[in-house]
């Protein structure tokens, strides 16, 4: 009985346990700055306005909130850096993209971190 009770507690404590696989590999903004100077598509998944105060030079913006409906919009014949503010919308768009069958980098630290890093931002509405 005290077997029992104790292979039990263990499955449920370790059903809530907190995930920490992804389906996506996370990258640095150092990854992300060797892949953009070689031409790699970025996604950005925030606002309109976050964008506008500053973004990656021919990031493509594709709010967070559409990317589900507009999945298809996103390249699936080469590798897509998502990015957001911080890495956590861009960690909830790379699931739904992974979902949708493309080929996702999960920029980790976001724009927080390529500003930090001292790589160039261009404001404005256009890529």
């Amino acid at each position: 009985m005290k077997i029992w009770l104790l292979l039990s507690l263990a499955a449920t404590l370790a059903a809530c346990a907190p995930q920490t696989g992804t389906s996506f590999p996370n990258v640095s903004v150092t990854d992300l700055k060797a892949a953009v100077d070689a031409g790699a598509y970025v996604l950005d998944v925030r606002t309109p306005a976050e964008y506008a105060e500053g973004h990656i030079a021919g990031a493509a913006l594709l709010p967070l909130d559409e990317v589900a409906a507009r999945a298809d919009a996103v390249p699936g014949d080469r590798p897509v850096y998502v990015i957001c503010r911080s890495g956590n919308r861009s960690a909830q768009a790379s699931e739904l993209l992974v979902k949708a069958g493309k080929d996702v980098r999960n920029v980790a630290g976001g724009m927080n971190d390529w500003v930090a890093a001292g790589y160039p931002v261009k404001t404005g509405t256009q890529p």
